[in-house]
């Protein structure tokens, strides 16, 4: 059967695995349906652009685990090793790690309650093998639930660097945002910025730009100001976007042309600056 653990043994494990990790990123959102698994795997693929930096992208979305399907990852299994269970690699400096990998169908619905996904996060978090890396970015569920207290109480707020939380326009996205913001300070949880995703939407043709989603309380821009939080940026809709999840390619580097690209690219760029800040005040600590 299996031994009990006790917590303080568990979180001294749990310490030592995350030494090797210089940066853990939160990906957070109110709802579902706002891009925020598209965000990671974005994050993911622009910070792995520089070969020097190992990145690993972390999939916790227990019921909807959507980053096998957009890494080109399906249909992969975990293997396990001596020294735990080792990532599926996307690139050699890109792995990933997803409940996905260890239901036998991406169609098998995961109904499990609190105890055993916290279990399984935990499992996540301890045994995975990812070696050294500069870069571990978490794709959460959406909302407030137990799997976001659940990790932020293994990793210690010591362990993040920070949460990047995704939102679209609409007041109705924006309030559970307002709640998730909440959720960081009573956490302790730093709060890296906020990004708008489906921000208008810009015609390929005649390259007007148009509101699909009115931001009709002032978007993402006005709550920060409101609420005191960075808006690391704005991404426009853009139906490749989708189209390259669903092929399992990185968007990035298949429509290096597009707006949405550029966006990505300053915001992904503002979050390594911050990771990079949040080190040396680290290191000071220490």
């Amino acid at each position: 059967g299996l031994t009990a653990v006790s917590p303080a043994a568990e979180a001294a494990a749990l310490r030592e695995r995350l030494r090797s990790v210089k940066h853990t990123v939160l990906v957070l959102s109110g709802k579902g349906g706002v891009g925020k698994s598209t965000f990671s795997a974005l994050l993911a693929h622009g910070l792995a652009a520089d070969e020097t930096k190992q990145v690993a992208l972390l999939d916790i979305d227990l019921c909807g685990p959507s980053i096998p399907k957009m890494m080109g990852l399906e249909g992969e299994q975990v293997h396990q090793s001596g020294s735990g269970w080792s990532p599926v690699y996307v690139e050699e400096n890109l792995g990933v790690m997803s409940v996905g990998f260890l239901l036998s169908s991406p169609d098998d619905a995961v109904i499990w309650r609190g105890p055993k996904k916290n279990g399984l996060i935990k499992q996540f978090l301890r045994d995975v093998d990812w070696g050294e890396i500069d870069y571990l970015i978490v794709d959460t569920p959406p909302g407030t639930s137990d799997e976001h207290l659940c990790i932020v109480q293994y990793l210690g707020a010591a362990y993040v660097d920070g949460a990047v939380i995704i939102t679209t326009p609409q007041e109705v996205s924006l309030q559970d945002v307002r709640k998730e913001i909440n959720f960081c300070h009573k956490v302790k949880l730093p709060i890296i910025g906020v990004v708008e995703n489906m921000s208008g939407f810009i015609c390929p043709k005649c390259k007007n730009e148009s509101q699909i989603f009115p931001p009709t309380t002032g978007g993402a821009e006005k709550m920060c100001q409101n609420l005191n939080v960075s808006l690391l940026g704005k991404v426009p809709l853009d139906p490749q976007i989708a189209k390259s999840c669903d092929n399992g390619q990185s968007f990035l580097s298949e429509a290096p042309e597009s707006p949405a690209t550029s966006s990505y690219r300053s915001i992904i760029q503002r979050i390594q600056e911050y990771c990079d800040q949040h080190h040396f005040q680290e290191e000071k600590i220490i």
